[in-house]
């Protein structure tokens, strides 16, 4: 079962049909929205301020979100995928998002809807990134624009592809 920690009277609140890992780690104020997943070794550590999340959120391997205490929180909207080993320090996501894998994304960024960072980028303190483009880079810059539509299908099928991953773990 995975590690669901209160601290400072906070406790993590999940919505349904949300998987956890064994080693998922969940602590404080986090509240997980309806058909998420959290996979191994993910970190959401609520301790210093809060972490919301909406439904269809894939949380991948190894991926660590964490704020500033009373400075930035954490907010992902609807049908995100957060690749493995990546980092959120206190951002937003909008919805319909791609964060690939080992990308960073820093305190009081804005990932607007639509949108993809690539592998390994780094979206620096402050930044914006455009709804329906695609960021990439360190630091990371855009680099194009993309059709909302061609956006959103490729992002509901990852998403999609993660709420069936899990139901394969609830059947064992």
């Amino acid at each position: 079962m995975a590690l669901i920690k209160s601290v400072r009277g906070f406790t993590p609140v999940f919505g349904n049909n949300v998987f956890l890992a064994e080693n998922a780690t969940i602590i404080g104020d986090v509240i997980i929205g309806d058909d998420c997943s959290i996979w191994y070794n993910a970190v959401l550590r609520g301790d210093v301020n809060s972490i919301r999340i909406g439904n269809k959120v894939n949380i991948q391997d190894g991926t660590v979100l964490h704020t500033l205490y009373q400075k930035s929180v954490v907010e992902i909207g609807n049908n995100v995928s957060v690749g493995h080993n990546v980092t959120i320090h206190g951002a937003k996501i909008e919805d319909n998002v791609l964060i690939g894998i080992g990308a960073t994304i820093l305190d009081h960024a804005v990932i607007g809807s639509n949108s993809i960072i690539a592998a390994n980028s780094l979206i620096l303190t402050g930044t914006i990134v455009e709804p329906n483009s695609v960021y990439a880079g360190v630091p990371a810059k855009k680099v194009k624009d993309i059709e909302p539509q061609q956006t959103a299908e490729m992002i509901n099928k990852i998403a999609n592809n993660y709420l069936m991953y899990a139901g394969w773990y609830k059947e064992d």
